[in-house]
């Protein structure tokens, strides 16, 4: 990055001489310029006006006549209300990228920071496979753990098994009554697909049910209710926390279905997790918490003997932590999972639970209880909450089968991909094995870019026809200009060559690019302490796009001039080293031909 220490100084030198002022360097507060205006950094003036004693604009002024006379990076200044704005000298511009070339990993930490942290992803149910939210979530949690990493932090990769509970119990149900005995093997489907199946034929008898209850005179609330399948998962979700053998058994059998499908998933996402937390047994550590909680007077209960937490100083309602029949919610198996999580990791900085936007209130609820059963690790828990997945014709849901199912998407857009490749008929002398590796890339990379390309707060809309685009804000697009470097630089011999600045005049395009490069490290550090993936993924597509506007206009390997040569030569190798990295934090993997 831009040496900021050593202009800092300099700043911290002008204003002491202007306004006979010490140890001011808190107040000097130097940022890069943004991109609406000219220069290359910024000085934030506004601190500095009690020591000044004149307008922010007079101030500013001030500082940088002082700083074109008395230092040596500067050239010019402009001055916008209370910000002055500085333009560094070519020459330090040069010497700044010959020492970004020197380091071993440009823009990344390399010293340890001694912080863990848990990442919480994923996370699925086991009555459904993975759909498209997942893959937001996925791909959101993967790549936070890359920054976290890439920041010095030390890192654990978890998920929570939703495995239990009346949702499991609805396929369950449904499998026993309808399902005739069909096994992943007999149907030729997925575990976690044919369970899914299941889940969705639940729902559309519970419908039906719903319908002639109502028909015959009951309230739809009521009838919603007393729906006699409904009845029968309440039954059997009974039967399985009283540890009823045969119910157990069957659940057993469905989940390793579902298990042996998500595995495949994943594999094909090149996914991993380094700790498994299952709600059937984090459950259980959360109902004897409660259990505590009710005799120490932070819970209490009713007189149908369910289990409450009183919120009426919170500005929110009481919570429901154990049913009158004894059964847990949701609430009580995450106080279980969140205790176990940090008795088995109990020097962890922070848990960071990526679930999306839909439960803010659930997370808001359980850091409240967190915190008042005085968890000293309360304060360290952090729901990363992104917006929902919608396709183009509204929102998924799962119940009524309305989901983009994540094999099948993968599926499409590595289809894609070939049909891309074909066209354009470059890798032809290529064997069908290298050709599919290849694809795997694109694919993958159009899919994961597309969907962490967006602030994660917002909501987007999936439409999978944008995210194969060798011209669009999309990763093959970056995939692509990463391979034309690449092969460049494989015919160049200029790649380690000494070159001198001396004799070295850069051009507006040049120095565009020389400026993105400076501002990895300052990305890479907002996009982790923001757990912001799209930060990331957005300078990426803008250096892209100034690098190929330099390329489109300048020649490389064979400019004739040999420092203009080798300098671009380097430059198109740390932009190749920075997109590499940078997409590979991302999950983006890059082909070596396109």
């Amino acid at each position: 990055m831009i040496n900021f220490s050593a202009i800092k100084k300099s700043i911290v030198t002008a204003v002491n001489a202007l306004f006979l002022s010490e140890n001011i360097q808190d107040l000097i507060v130097v940022e890069n310029t943004k991109k609406d205006f000219e220069g290359d950094l910024t000085l934030v003036v506004f601190p500095l006006l009690k020591l000044s004693k004149k307008s922010p604009e007079k101030t500013a002024e001030l500082i940088g006549e002082y700083l074109l006379e008395n230092e040596n990076y500067f050239e010019d200044f402009n001055v916008v209300k209370g910000f002055l704005n500085l333009n560094i000298k070519q020459k330090y511009w040069l010497t700044f990228f010959k020492d970004w070339l020197a380091e071993d990993n440009y823009g990344f930490v390399n010293k340890p920071s001694g912080e863990l942290f848990m990442v919480e992803y994923s996370s699925p149910n086991t009555n459904k496979p993975l759909h498209l939210g997942h893959l937001r979530n996925i791909f959101l949690g993967d790549s936070v753990v890359s920054l976290l990493k890439a920041a010095g932090h030390k890192v654990v990769k978890t998920q929570i098994i939703n495995d239990r509970g009346i949702h499991i119990c609805k396929s369950m149900v449904a499998w026993q009554k309808f399902g005739n005995g069909e096994t992943p093997m007999s149907t030729n489907l997925k575990g976690d697909h044919l369970v899914g199946k299941y889940y969705v034929i639940f729902d559309k008898v519970y419908k039906q049910e719903i319908k002639e209850l109502t028909d015959s005179g009951i309230s739809e609330k009521e009838a919603k209710l007393k729906a006699p399948i409904l009845l029968e998962a309440q039954k059997m979700l009974l039967l399985w926390e009283n540890e009823d053998s045969k119910v157990r058994a069957l659940w057993e059998k469905m989940n390793e279905w579902v298990y042996s499908g998500f595995a495949k998933t994943y594999k094909d996402l090149n996914v991993e997790f380094d700790h498994l937390y299952y709600e059937s047994d984090t459950y259980r550590l959360g109902k004897e918490v409660v259990r505590q909680g009710v005799e120490n007077g932070v819970f209490y209960s009713k007189e149908d003997s369910s289990i409450w937490s009183r919120f009426s100083n919170d500005n929110l309602d009481d919570k429901l932590l154990v049913r009158s029949d004894g059964t847990s919610v949701y609430m009580t198996q995450d106080i279980g999972t969140a205790v176990q999580r940090h008795n088995d990791y109990p020097n962890l900085s922070g848990i960071i639970y990526t679930v999306g936007n839909e439960q803010n209130h659930h997370f808001k609820v359980l850091f409240n209880i967190l915190e008042k059963l005085n968890y000293s690790w309360a304060s360290n828990c952090f729901h990363l909450s992104y917006g929902m997945v919608e396709l183009p014709e509204g929102k998924m849901k799962s119940r009524e089968g309305t989901v983009v199912d994540a094999d099948e998407l993968l599926s499409s857009v590595i289809n894609e991909a070939k049909s891309l490749t074909s066209e354009r008929g470059f890798l032809e002398e290529l064997s069908e094995e290298e050709i599919l590796d290849i694809c795997i890339k694109i694919g993958n990379s159009g899919l994961k870019y597309f969907l962490l390309k967006v602030d994660p707060k917002k909501k987007m809309s999936f439409n999978p026809k944008e995210t194969i685009d060798l011209s669009g804000h999309t990763g093959p697009f970056i995939q692509y200009t990463f391979v034309r470097i690449k092969s460049l630089l494989n015919k160049s011999e200029d790649l380690n060559s000494e070159f001198s600045i001396e004799d070295l005049k850069l051009n507006s395009k040049e120095l565009e690019v020389l400026k993105y490069i400076s501002n990895f490290p300052d990305v890479l550090d907002q996009s982790a302490k923001e757990l912001s993936p799209y930060l990331l993924a957005n300078y990426l597509y803008s250096l892209v796009k100034s690098y190929n506007s330099f390329y489109q206009d300048h020649p490389i390997i064979t400019e004739k001039v040999d420092s203009r040569r080798k300098f671009r030569t380097q430059m198109s190798k740390l932009v190749a080293e920075i997109i590499e990295k940078g997409m590979g934090i991302l999950g983006i993997e890059m082909p070596e031909r396109m």
